[in-house]
């Protein structure tokens, strides 16, 4: 499978996300909600790699692996429980489109942490996106 591929399911289920959760988070408190999802997420994640038999894999991972892996796990629940918390709350039409100016957040940060190129025409594309975001939403 090709990394576009693969991306534009990302972005299918990503959409489909807002959907589900705003019906699943009808009357539960946000935060009980994105546990109780992690959960299933947690199990079907570990399925996956004992189906694959990538587990023995496990002691391979250095502790820089370990380290981003954790940091990158704290930001993941941050998002989530925000995230809830704004479907909750907020018409998913409109939380929706708000959450994906990460994408916006991702090119810049990408850019400054991970020295990817921001060329004119990704700095065009990303300011798009954000007013795109935005336009939506208001």
């Amino acid at each position: 499978m090709s990394w576009l591929t693969a991306s534009l399911l990302s972005a299918f289920f990503a959409g489909l996300t807002p959907i589900l959760a705003k019906i699943g988070v009808a009357g539960v408190n946000s935060n009980l909600a994105t546990a109780i999802r992690t959960v299933f997420i947690l199990l079907f994640a570990w399925s996956i790699v004992l189906w694959q038999g990538k587990f023995n894999e496990l002691g391979n991972l250095s502790s820089k692996t370990w380290l981003f892996l954790f940091l990158s796990a704290v930001a993941t629940a941050a998002s989530w429980l925000f995230y809830f918390y704004a479907l909750k709350i907020g018409a998913a039409s409109k939380v929706g489109p708000i959450d994906k100016l990460s994408l916006v957040f991702t090119v810049v940060l990408a850019g400054l942490i991970l020295g990817e190129s921001l060329t004119l025409k990704v700095i065009g594309g990303t300011i798009l996106m954000a007013a795109g975001a935005i336009l939506i939403a208001l």
